[in-house]
């Protein structure tokens, strides 16, 4: 039988706060006192996101082109009956958790998004951009043009213009599909940005689902 308590466990270092399990916890083994092993486990706190977010990023985008990507995104997520307060998960050569917040959904701001397809493509540049910033040292200084087989430029956080072009973005939206679906996605996005290996810089593909909703992020 195994029992939950409340105590700390100092291992190295780091002191590993073990409640009882109301939260999220990641589970990081078992630890035997006086012959009763006990489950060890780390409470983690999730980022809080508000989705209107990206604008107050540091990228190179305007206000006007980020509350764009932003209104994609919460349609997309109302969409898919997802409320204020949704765990969005990050996964691949990229990993978090994001609780996702946002304003209301007004019937005005779905019927001009109606078209769901383009929607997901749009809104999934919002949480793509936003995964970026935060999870890497870059942040987008431009949008790339066609036939590059990438969708934007990245550059170093700390940098100002005029910019050094550091990495490529890649981004896809799923209103709602399959791991199948997601991970073909990825491959074919993945290949198409071989059209400018020529660069020799990294170039980061991420695919958004919103019914999750996840991200699946890859680094070539």
């Amino acid at each position: 039988m195994k029992w939950y308590f409340s105590f700390n466990v100092l291992v190295g270092k780091r002191l590993f706060v073990c409640p009882p399990k109301i939260n999220t916890f990641v589970r990081l083994g078992t630890l035997a006192l006086g012959g009763t092993h006990y489950i060890m486990e780390k409470s983690l706190k999730i980022e809080q996101l508000d989705v209107y977010s990206l604008k107050e990023m540091d990228s190179y985008l305007t206000r006007e082109v980020c509350d764009f990507f932003s209104q994609a995104a919460v349609v997309c997520l109302d969409n898919q009956n997802h409320s204020p307060g949704v765990t969005f998960q990050v996964e691949g050569d990229l990993s978090a958790e994001f609780q996702l917040f946002w304003p209301k959904v007004t019937q005005q701001m779905r019927d001009s998004w109606a078209d769901m397809a383009e929607s997901a493509e749009d809104g999934a540049c919002c949480l793509a951009i936003l995964i970026i910033q935060k999870l890497t040292k870059y942040k987008v200084i431009k949008r790339s043009r066609k036939k590059t087989g990438f969708d934007y430029w990245l550059g170093n956080q700390e940098d100002q213009y005029p910019f050094q072009e550091k990495a490529r973005l890649e981004i896809s939206g799923i209103l709602r599909g399959t791991k199948n679906q997601i991970d073909y996605r990825v491959k074919e996005k993945m290949k198409q940005t071989q059209q400018s290996d020529h660069l020799n810089i990294p170039a980061y593909i991420i695919v958004v689902e919103f019914s999750l909703p996840k991200s699946q992020v890859s680094k070539r």
